[in-house]
Parts: structure tokens; sequence; C-alpha cells
């Protein structure tokens, strides 16, 4: 079975024959949402992510296109009277368009699945499957409703499975665990023939959503040392966030313009009392700020504290550098939606600065215990919410990230606003925000470093306590990033001692350089 290359042919291996095999029979067309228009010279192929356009005059291969523009046809039909030059050019260009197409299989002449090429080089070919063959479900393999349809996907698969018929979908919710090929057929009833079973499972192993095995031994998935070490949902996060094996709109799509409002770049203050900050000046800083090198090699994460706490003083200066807003353009009332973007002094893709910082304070020399959003605009703190019982919670989450290590004088959460950015970007808008929140992050040691904290970012947090405290809405905003932040410790942190089983390899003692300028900052 070889849908997309470009058309199932003889040279394809075949399962091994095992009794009596069920006829298994393809059909292809172009898939539901692509539009094919003929002009006089040229047909145009449009799908939802863009166009395919090609020289095509009068002739056989336009009318075989046609033909699959019109629904699924045998493939015999599509190949139809075209000669072999014809055929082998129609093949070509079915090649160059695979992603637009759709195969129908059918197995004993009814339709059980259609298949979609979600990657440009799929090649599934059906696998050999025995009635004694242990079949399971791959750990990887997803169920979801798309556009009306039940469909099969999987992160270590470059097709997608429409599960059209009802035995290829009680097929599927059948093999949680390993099962006897025929031990399956027999469950799904007398409407279905083993060698039908063997036939559907036979392409669904193929194209990489099914294991099978032998009695006694361990399905791949099991003993592979790689894919064991890889989450469902890591992997399945990784092939969907970047282009390569999967088929939907991927990067600036705009897919909500006109539709929906875009969120607005600076988000609409919460109610409660405010705190001014300090606003450093430029001129100060600047005549004590050691170079990028020292801050670069100087940095260090830091879970102890020193007895003197941080001041609401070096707390504004801190807040000032990172995150505040600097500019901020609005667009006039008849430009398109979507353009109103500011500046902070960190990077951001397409300007959106979705990420808000909230604070939880327990140590603070001028500031009251309490948690706060920071208003990047006016430069002042918040108070969101001053419960005792939910302060505690929120510094408990962070010190369990620390292996118990560190109580946190200042806990910083970054929440994204994640509509800011899913409005314009398509595919990619989650990933997008960690890229930020890690950017977000060197921002913050960096500026700690230089100015004498004890900085240290976490991997851990718990966005729905978070939510709930912060009094937001989950969907809308939540936490993507935490970081603890204190007074720096008396001592010098020291570099990697080789007595201890470190190995020096690229100058290591920059950072002992570092080290030094930064107490004589």
């Amino acid at each position: 079975m070889r849908p997309g290359n470009p058309l199932p042919s003889s040279d394809v291996p075949a399962p091994p024959p095992h009794g009596d095999e069920a006829p298994v029979e393809y059909l292809v067309g172009m898939r539901d949402d692509v539009h094919v228009r003929f002009e006089a010279t040229t047909v145009s192929l449009s799908t939802p992510v863009n166009t395919f356009a090609v020289r095509l005059p009068e002739g056989g291969i336009r009318d075989a296109l046609a033909l699959l523009a019109g629904g699924l046809v045998p493939v015999d039909e599509a190949l139809g009277t075209l000669g072999r030059a014809e055929r082998t050019q129609f093949q070509g260009l079915l090649g160059r368009v695979g992603r637009l197409l759709v195969w129908g299989v059918l197995v004993g002449g009814r339709e059980f699945v259609r298949i979609e090429h979600t990657a440009h080089d799929a090649e599934p070919k059906a696998a050999a499957v025995l009635p004694d063959s242990l079949v399971r479900l791959s750990g990887f393999a997803l169920v979801r409703s798309r556009n009306g349809t039940l469909v099969l996907e999987s992160p270590l698969a470059k097709v997608r499975v429409l599960l059209v018929h009802p035995v290829a979908r009680e097929t599927v919710t059948s093999l949680a665990a390993g099962r006897r090929v025929d031990d399956l057929a027999a469950s799904l009833g007398e409407g279905v023939t083993v060698q039908e079973v063997r036939a559907l499972l036979g392409i669904l192993a193929g194209a990489g959503f099914v294991e099978v095995g032998s009695p006694g031994e361990d399905f791949e998935e099991d003993q592979d040392p790689t894919l064991r070490q890889w989450d469902f949902h890591d992997l399945l996060f990784h092939s969907r966030s970047r282009s390569g094996r999967f088929d939907e709109p991927l990067g600036g799509a705009f897919p909500h313009r006109g539709r929906i409002d875009p969120r607005p770049a600076v988000k609409p203050l919460p109610d409660g009392p405010s705190v001014e900050l300090y606003r450093p000046v430029l001129r100060d800083i600047t005549r004590h700020d050691p170079g990028l090198t020292a801050v670069l090699e100087g940095r260090r994460s830091f879970r102890s504290y020193g007895e003197q706490p941080l001041t609401a003083e070096q707390l504004g200066e801190f807040l000032y550098r990172v995150g505040r807003v600097r500019t901020h353009f609005v667009p006039a009332p008849d430009d398109e939606p979507g353009g109103e973007i500011v500046s902070r002094p960190y990077p951001t893709g397409g300007s959106a600065f979705e990420l808000e910082l909230y604070l939880t304070v327990q140590r603070c020399a001028g500031l009251d215990q309490g948690i706060y959003y920071y208003d990047p605009v006016g430069h002042r703190l918040i108070l969101v919410n001053g419960d005792p019982g939910d302060r505690r919670a929120m510094l408990e989450v962070a010190s369990a990230s620390t292996s118990r290590e560190a109580d946190p004088d200042i806990l910083i959460t970054m929440t994204s606003r994640f509509q800011r950015l899913s409005w314009k970007y398509s595919g990619m808008a989650y990933a997008t925000t960690l890229r930020h929140t890690g950017v977000l992050y060197q921002t913050m040691y960096l500026v700690a470093t230089a100015m004498g904290m004890a900085p240290c970012g976490l991997g851990i947090g718990n966005a729905d306590m978070s939510a709930r405290v912060l009094g937001l809405d989950y969907l809308q905003e939540s936490s993507v990033g935490d970081f603890i932040l204190g007074s720096r410790p008396p001592g010098d942190p020291g570099i990697w001692d080789r007595e201890q089983g470190w190995k020096w390899v690229n100058d290591p003692e920059w950072a002992a350089w570092a080290g030094s300028v930064l107490r004589r900052a």
C-alpha cells in the first residue's frame, strides 16, 4: 500500500499470503478543503494554507485532474485513458501535490478508512499481519474529531487516517492492549472477517499507528530506548510546532482576523491598591554596571539569600530594567486590526509581548507582603491578593521546585495572554510563548547578576493554582514560567572544583574573573 507515491503500483511489496486475502482497492481524489480552478492553460489548487498553480493545457492529464476534483474515484479510473508518457507525467504531478489528495481504502468492497498525507515525503506501505500476530495501538497515537470525522494521528506517522467506517473505529478502540488478530476479529462480530481485519491492521501498522508483534515478545515501543525517553505530549508538541510532518497552517497566518478582535497590546489593569516603584536613572546604572562578559560568565543560580532582604528600590530598578513598556504604538482607526504593539527590554516574535509579571512577596524591605501585578506602563505594583494562605501556597510550589532548598523571598510568576499570540500565529503560538519565557528568564538572570542579586529560574509551577490565586481565566491567561529572587548571600560561590571531578574544557577561569569583577561592582 503506497498511496501518494503518487499512486499504488504493482512493484510495492504485499504482505505475505496467509490463506484467502481480503481484496483491497484504492480510491483517490482531492481533499474536501481543496478548491480546483480550471483556466485556459492553467489549473490552480487552493487550500487554506496556500495555492498551487500548474500549466496544464487541454488533454488527458487535465481531464484526469478534473476527475479527481469531482470526488473519490478508483485509481484505475483516474489513470484511465492516459498513455504511458501521460501516466508518468500525471504521477509526477500528483507527487508534487500529494498533501492535497485523499485516499479511500476499500477492504472487501467497503470503505474502511481514508488517508491524508501530512508530510511531503509520506510513503506508507502495508505491513504483514497474520492471524496469530499480536497487535496494539501505538502509545503515541491519538484519536480526535476533525471536520466532523474521527481521525487517527500520531507524531510518529506522516499520514492522517480518517476512520470513516464503524469497523475501523471499533478496531482502533479495541487495541488498548496487545491482542491476537483472530481474537480481535471475533470480538468485532459476524459482519467482518479475519481477512478484512488483517488488511485493515496492515494499513494502520504500515502507516505507524499500530504495533505488530509475536507472542512472548515485547512490542518495539517497549524496547526502543529512544522512544521510551519521549513522553507522548512532548513528541506531539515537537511534531506540531515545527514544519515537516504536519499539514495544518503554521506561522503568521492571522487565522482569526475579521472574526475575532485581537487582544490589546497592554493588559487592562486589575483593581486593587497600588504601590509606586522606584524609577532608576540611566547615568547611575551605566556608571556602576559591570560589562556584559562579566555578567554572562558570572551568572549563577542561588537558592539561599542574604541576611538583609532586597529593598523596594532594588526591586523597582530590576522590574524597570526587565519588563517595563518603553513605547506603545496604536494604529489609526482605519488600519488593519492587530497592529497595536509595544516595546520592552527583551525581544519577542512580532512584538507581541504577551507575557505578564506577578510578584508573590514574602520578604522585601519597604514593601508589604502580598501578591502583586506589575503594571509595566505605570511602573507600579497592584495588589491582587492579600490572603496569607494563597501567598504561602504559591511560595510552597516554588520551594518544591528547588527540592526545598529555597524559601523564596520573592516569586515572579510569568503568565501568558495566549490569544495575543494565537490571533496571529497558527500552530506555533504556545511554542512561541515558551521561547519568549526563556528569553525573559535570561534577561532576568543578567539584570539580577548585574545588580548583585540572587536569581534562580524554576522548571515547575502550578498553572491551575496560580490562575485561581491571581484571579485569571486559565484558558486566557495562566502561568508559563516562575523565577525566584532575593538578596545575594555572603561569600564567593566559586567555580568548578577539579577535585570534585570537574574537567576544565574551555576557559572556566573566566567565571572566576567575572566573580571578582562583580564583587567590585
